[in-house]
């Protein structure tokens, strides 16, 4: 029996990049998204094209309606999951200085990245731990694609920070919570990744590489994090739980 992932935000960029390395690793997957599944129908073939069984939970991270509903879906069509990556996320619709930046901003960001990511996870892990209960060979692991902002500072972007922040925190939280189970969970950490979030900062981004905001002079790309997520559900570092894996290029280097 082939073992289930769930990503959110598994359409495009960053998601989708994980979701391919999961399908060539012989994953079944439920990929989740805003928008249509008419939208996607492109992407979800792609997927098919390299093997796995692919269903589509359209919905919203950010409701917990929505989330009781796709994970619903997950049983009723696979009746298991084995790995949630949670991938889901959105940027302030406009930057602004924290010192100008609104509640209503604030409340958007988090109640994606972080609320609905945490709520998510509370879900998986209570089923995870019922699937190991009624088989013993069952595994399970949670990863969560967090941002370098989770620790370095962005003034203009300040809830994006935080968000990323507390989704850090509660990969520890959870680590702790379900290393009983021998359930682990992971932070695995992009830094500069081009995606579609990413596009209208290009230029900016292009200047600072070269100049050597990264060590490695380039962008990241989803591949990268794909490679690092498919690394974890494999199961190649059973032993790490609550660890973060760096996908920056070495942008959080010190340097001198």
């Amino acid at each position: 029996m082939k073992r289930v992932a769930f990503i959110t935000g598994g359409s495009r960029g960053i998601g989708y990049g994980i979701a391919q390395h999961l399908a060539k690793d012989g994953f079944d997957l439920a990929i989740n998204g805003v928008r249509p599944e008419s939208a996607v129908t492109e992407a979800l073939d792609g997927l098919r094209l390299l093997g796995p069984e692919v269903i589509y939970c359209s919905g919203d991270i950010a409701s917990a309606e929505d989330r009781a509903n796709m994970m619903a879906k997950i049983k009723a069509h696979f009746g298991r999951l084995n790995v949630l990556v949670n991938n889901a996320g959105v940027a302030p619709k406009e930057r602004r200085d924290i010192l100008e930046a609104t509640e209503e901003s604030f409340h958007y960001v988090l109640s994606t990245n972080l609320q609905g990511a945490y709520f998510l996870t509370q879900a998986a892990a209570n089923w995870m731990i019922e699937q190991q209960r009624n088989d013993a060979t069952f595994t399970g692991c949670i990863i969560n694609v967090s941002s370098v902002s989770a620790t370095v500072a962005s003034v203009n972007r300040g809830e994006y920070c935080v968000a990323k922040a507390g989704l850090s925190m509660a990969t520890q939280l959870f680590a702790a919570r379900l290393g009983e189970f021998n359930i682990p969970v992971y932070e695995v950490r992009p830094g500069i990744i081009q995606t579609d979030m990413t596009a209208g900062v290009t230029s900016k981004y292009d200047t600072l590489i070269a100049n050597g905001l990264t060590v490695q002079k380039r962008w990241g790309q989803p591949d990268d994090v794909g490679r690092a997520v498919a690394s974890l559900a494999q199961g190649d570092f059973p032993y790490s739980t609550g660890q973060v894996i760096m996908v920056d290029g070495g942008l959080t280097v010190p340097r001198l």
